[in-house]
């Protein structure tokens, strides 16, 4: 019962007010779950269900779903209209929060920003006291510098290795320098972000970003069972993929978890400056195979999401139907609908090259202009009378600018220059009889005016296409051996690697050389282009490596000034490495970004026999080479776009010899500072050795002495020495 005084006693008339006091827990405000939405256009009854409609849609497009009768608007009934705001009620606190977020300065219009405040502020904001007080300032941490290696003295690459459950970066030198060595660092393998600023490293519960000198973790992003991995080519985003679905979590803290609307989701789009959620979506699995029942294979497409070149776009293509292009970072429809495409296959985005980049840095700070847009090219299969077509399309005008009808057609592969300059579409052709398979290759300059096409047919299987990056010259692997379909266990197949070149004078791609007879069936061009790297990958036999330098005899010739051998087509390629260079059970080749270096690696991921790598120079010389037992993987990290000028990297490039005469020095200083170190280790083990000599010496001496000296002193003392020695041993068993 309670006293007038109102404290609460129990039936023993015990005063326990005190401690109910103490440990009262403050009952959960009712109004938690709702949010007032201001800034509403003012509208009359006949627009008013058409304006709660789109403010649910917007709620539930960017967030959770408001409760079913959870929207009330005020009405001013003298006016017969709304007031310009309303409450929005949702099924937990949580949610509202989420929502809060999602839709603060979400623009309905031009002139209507929302403004979305909880309901349980309102009277805190309306008693807050108008005193101004100055806020403590925070002291001033500086963080790391994400992109400090940049400034290494020596300009060296890094690289990370992963072997065991160690994860090492090192520098890349003639001695390695070890950087950071963690172990358990990552579950499932590391990922360096396109320019080098993120490592990634794969953990069950999802995926962590480090970076800095001292690798401290930035950015972690819950997505259970995660796989896969794939950033945005500005590093700007994230994708992840997981096989298991999305499950909510309640309580989840907003932009960085998953909700209901995420449910059965695979896929999932992340900010990775700040680790929010932009976004989920279900994978596609296509078919492969035969078309009889029972013989076609599901396949996933990865990556699932392809971004456009400076990260303004992103697309996913619904197989057969559309391509759905999104906005960023909103990550909403483009034109709020996909672009329909029937019996669409794959795309592939145009890469924005620097000729573009340089524009785009030129045209700032003067009379504004037209921006160039995007392109995707697409390719559709024959279906019914209609021939099979590759489409070039401009986004997000969906201006068609090139199209090309296709026959009898196989399969399609979409290959883009780095810069953007050229498009190669491998189409693999079958006779009418369909007995008999060949290729042609659909070369689109993209450069030129109405983006002409040039083909050049192939008899043979093509298994390989590349592009050299900033050339305009590509590589192709074909063959025509029996044993490709379903070769036998210790039998490579036999190809031809062939190089094909822009001759400018006739507008044309021309052969330059076929090295017929080889086994080779992975091309491997430098960053830098110029050289190229030949090799046998996944064969039990053959682990050749072909080093090829594509214009050795054309260094040193002047401009202006033509020689014989300039005259005659191709005949600037040479090898470089010796015949019988190879790397035994290779499974991954990578250049560094510098073009200077190539490593190759053989992973435990593929076998277990001689797991390691090796690091050569771009003419097949030996660099480093290091065996490792449960050898998993290499990545040279990479570098972002140099900062110099065009003209800047002209200068360098004219006074090259001066710059590598200062390199030489360097080098020759690290050399005699190695010698003298080597010298002065030598010379202390000599003085040691010295020493050592003198001191037994003078013991030997001394001993001798005082033996002379005992001698003399008193009677000679005889020794007798007896010595055993067995003859014979005979073993007799008795009963």
């Amino acid at each position: 019962m309670a006293q007038p005084n109102g404290n609460h006693v129990d039936d023993e008339g015990i005063d326990f007010s005190d401690i109910e006091a103490k440990y009262q827990v403050p009952y959960e405000n009712g109004f938690d779950t709702v949010l007032v939405v201001d800034n509403l256009p003012i509208v009359d009854a006949a627009k008013k269900d058409r304006l709660l409609q789109v403010i649910r849609k917007n709620f539930s497009k960017k967030g959770p779903t408001p409760k079913e009768d959870g929207l009330f608007m005020p009405w001013d009934d003298a006016k017969n209209k709304s007031k310009g705001y309303l409450f929005v009620e949702f099924e937990s606190a949580d949610e509202a929060n989420y929502a809060m977020d999602a839709m603060q300065g979400v623009a309905l219009d031009k002139e209507h920003k929302l403004v979305v405040n909880k309901f349980t502020d309102i009277e805190k904001f309306a008693n807050m006291d108008e005193t101004y007080v100055e806020p403590e300032l925070e002291e001033f941490k500086p963080r790391e510098h994400l992109r400090a290696w940049l400034a290494d003295p020596q300009g060296r690459d890094q690289y990370v290795t992963y072997r065991n459950d160690d994860v090492s970066i090192f520098w890349h030198s003639k001695n390695p320098e070890l950087v950071e060595q963690r172990k358990a660092w990552t579950e499932l393998y590391v990922s360096w972000s396109p320019k080098g600023t993120y490592l990634a490293s794969i953990h069950r519960k999802g995926v962590r970003l480090w970076g800095g000198p001292s690798w401290t973790g930035l950015i972690r992003l819950i997505h259970p069972v995660v796989k896969l991995i794939d950033f945005s080519p500005c590093e700007t985003y994230i994708v992840t993929w997981s096989p298991e679905p999305i499950a909510s979590v309640e309580g989840a803290p907003p932009g960085v978890q998953f909700t209901k609307d995420d449910e059965g989701n695979h896929i999932a789009v992340w900010d990775a400056k700040t680790g929010n959620l932009l976004r989920t979506f279900p994978y596609i699995q296509t078919t492969t195979g035969g078309e009889a029942e029972g013989t076609q294979k599901k396949q996933m497409l990865w990556p699932a999401l392809k971004w456009s070149g400076d990260d303004k776009y992103v697309a996913r293509v619904t197989p057969g139907q559309q391509i759905s292009v999104y906005e960023l970072p909103s990550m909403g429809l483009l034109d709020k609908k996909s672009i329909k495409v029937e019996g669409v296959v794959d795309f592939e985005w145009c890469p924005i090259g620097e000729k573009d980049q340089d524009e785009e840095t030129e045209g700032k700070g003067k009379k504004a202009k037209k921006a160039k847009e995007g392109m995707l090219a697409y390719w559709t299969p024959e279906v019914g009378n209609q021939p099979a077509r590759v489409s070039l399309m401009a986004i997000p005008s969906r201006t068609i600018h090139r199209s090309k009808n296709l026959f009898n057609v196989t399969d399609c592969k979409l290959y883009w220059q780095n810069q953007g300059d050229f498009l190669c579409v491998k189409v693999d052709r079958h006779t009418k009889t369909k007995k008999s398979t060949f290729c042609n290759l659909e070369l689109f300059r993209v450069r030129e005016k109405d983006f002409p096409v040039e083909v050049l047919e192939i008899k043979d299987t093509v298994t390989e296409f590349a592009w050299e990056p900033r050339g305009e010259r590509f590589a192709i692997v074909s063959t025509n051996d029996p044993n490709l379909g379903n070769p036998a266990p210790g039998i490579t197949v036999k190809t031809d690697v062939s190089f094909y070149q822009l001759e400018k004078s006739k507008g044309d791609f021309k052969l330059l050389r076929t090295l017929p007879n080889r086994t080779s069936n992975t091309i491997r061009w430098s960053p830098r282009g110029h050289h190229v790297v030949l090799a046998t990958v996944g064969s039990t036999g053959k682990f050749d490596l072909e080093f090829w330098d594509m214009d050795f005899n054309l260094d040193d010739r002047k401009e202006g000034q033509a020689t014989q051998k300039e005259v005659e087509w191709g005949s600037g390629m040479q090898l470089l490495s010796p015949a019988n260079t190879e790397h035994y059970g290779v499974t991954d080749i990578e250049w560094d970004p510098s073009g200077r270096y190539v490593a190759t690696g053989a992973s435990a991921w593929r076998h277990t026999i001689d797991n390691g790598f090796v690091i050569w120079d771009f003419k097949g010389q030996e660099v480093h080479r290091q065996l490792q037992d449960k050898f998993k993987q290499f990545a040279w990290r990479p570098r972002p776009r140099t900062l110099l000028t065009k003209e800047q990297q002209r200068q360098i490039r004219r006074n090259l010899r001066e710059f590598s005469r200062v390199f030489d020095e360097e080098d020759a200083a690290e050399e005699s500072s190695a010698s003298k170190e080597l010298v002065a280790h030598r010379k202390r083990l000599a003085d040691e050795w010295n020493a050592w000599r003198l001191k037994v010496r003078r013991e030997l001496e001394d001993g001798k002495g005082a033996v002379h000296r005992r001698g003399e002193q008193g009677p000679k003392e005889e020794v007798e020495e007896w010595i055993e020695e067995v003859i014979e041993t005979i073993e007799e068993v008795i009963e």
